[in-house]
């Protein structure tokens, strides 16, 4: 950067900020290296749609933590993306277009993109409860127009396509699982390098400052309205291309993909991860894969056990995994953290027998509404419970009991440990500040 005086130009350079290529160095290495590790096919299916799922929530987040804007229905222009996608490569397939199929998630990016400039012209018009119920009536009308234009949605089965289509180039025909991994891995990367480039642009600081501050904002003569407006259709560009990717990686869209269910899953687990940080909706994604993937084929309650975590997470934890993070990294520099671990190891095992209690307990209950005719015996967590017997229902009651106890005994003892912790900072930093 160069300035002008009246000795001539002097030159200023901004030092690199090494800490942050680092970061993005780790971030690409893993996607490289993750299928070398994790080989099956499962594996790389779970890696694909972690890929993916990374993306659409990063796309969520521009609204939600960097805007403030409160969506319940922003699956629709993923999904809109991922219609316009798979009716693309149908089109690729029958000759009528000509696109290579890695940028087929193109196409649903421009979907995305002209349907949230269509759309989001009045959904930008509110702000805050207002905004969000229009987003959520727009959500629920285009699910239903879903099953009334089975021409575009194809009805309850959907539109499916075939991605090897054309000649394999460099002997990538998409065929293989792993060929499409390194495609979503490629989009991935390139998405998140240019969403975390928003943030520190003029737009995404205003962006920011018409969350924080809207009526500061119109007073030095910039529009909420439009800042909003650009946000959205930016936010429905990436989300396309994640609807984009799921396409090429399933071959199979669905009216569920625009759906209030998607919509809900988007929201939960960005708040999981923590929407005020960049690294939380990442968090967020890959725990919504494992939940959605994992957990749904380990037990058939894992809605209710999704419901818990998220009412604890209000609870104790409201800014999301990604700030606990944040504020221990803080503690950590301060060389204060190693005082704590005794406490986090308490809160981590009183957590886990809660756990093991309240499941033991769901778990029987699911197993005599749904499973009655196996008999009153199931298996839970490597022991054999008996659904019927006073036992079981003891025991899991007495853990559940003790878990909570131990629990509530932590946190007030954590708290005022970390009470201690934060004052003993705030001192060092006063201290640092008045020797400068």
């Amino acid at each position: 950067m160069a300035s002008k005086h009246e000795g001539g130009a002097r030159y200023h350079f901004k030092p690199w900020n090494v800490g942050r290529w680092v970061l993005w160095g780790l971030f690409a290495a893993v996607l490289v290296v993750a299928p070398l590790i994790w080989k099956s096919g499962f594996a790389l299916t779970m890696l694909s749609q972690m890929g993916i799922a990374i993306i659409a929530c990063l796309a969520y987040n521009i609204l939600l933590g960097q805007g403030g804007m409160l969506s319940f229905g922003h699956a629709v222009y993923s999904g809109l993306g991922a219609f316009l996608a798979i009716h693309t490569l149908n089109m690729v397939a029958k000759g009528t277009l000509w696109l290579p199929v890695s940028l087929v998630p193109l196409a649903g990016g421009l979907g995305g993109l002209g349907f949230a400039a269509l759309l989001g012209y009045v959904t930008t018009k509110k702000a805050g409860t207002p905004f969000a119920m229009i987003t959520l009536g727009i959500g629920e009308l285009v699910w239903s127009m879903s099953l009334m234009i089975p021409e575009f949605f194809g009805g309850e089965g959907g539109i499916s396509g075939n991605r090897m289509v054309g000649e394999p180039v460099l002997g990538i025909s998409f065929g293989p699982q792993i060929q499409v991994y390194y495609l979503i891995a490629v989009y991935c990367f390139i998405c998140t390098v240019l969403m975390f480039a928003l943030t520190r642009t003029p737009l995404g600081r205003m962006l920011n400052a018409v969350r924080d501050n809207p009526e500061r904002v119109e007073f030095i003569g910039y529009s909420t309205q439009r800042v909003r407006y650009i946000a959205f259709m930016i936010s429905g560009l990436f989300a396309g291309i994640a609807g984009g990717l799921a396409a090429v990686n399933f071959e199979l869209v669905t009216a569920e993909v625009v759906g209030a269910g998607r919509s809900g899953a988007y929201l939960l687990f960005v708040f999981l991860g923590g929407a005020m940080f960049f690294i939380g909706p990442i968090i967020g994604a890959v725990l919504m894969v494992v939940a959605l993937v994992l957990l749904s084929e380990y037990t058939q309650a894992w809605l209710l056990y999704l419901g818990l975590v998220f009412v604890a997470m209000v609870m104790y934890a409201p800014g999301g995994i990604s700030s606990l993070i944040m504020m221990n990294l803080r503690v950590a520099a301060f060389g204060k953290l190693r005082p704590l671990l005794a406490s986090y190891l308490a809160l981590a095992g009183s957590a886990v027998t809660i756990l093991v209690g309240a499941g033991a307990m769901l778990e029987m209950v699911y197993h005599l509404q749904l499973n009655e005719a196996l008999g009153p015996e199931l298996k839970f967590m490597g022991a054999t419970l008996n659904a019927k017997g006073f036992d079981s229902w003891f025991g899991a009651c007495f853990v559940l009991a003790v878990g909570i106890g131990m629990f509530e005994l932590t946190r007030r003892q954590f708290s005022l440990q970390w009470g201690l912790t934060q004052e003993e900072i705030e001192k060092e930093i006063k201290r640092r500040e008045a020797a400068v």
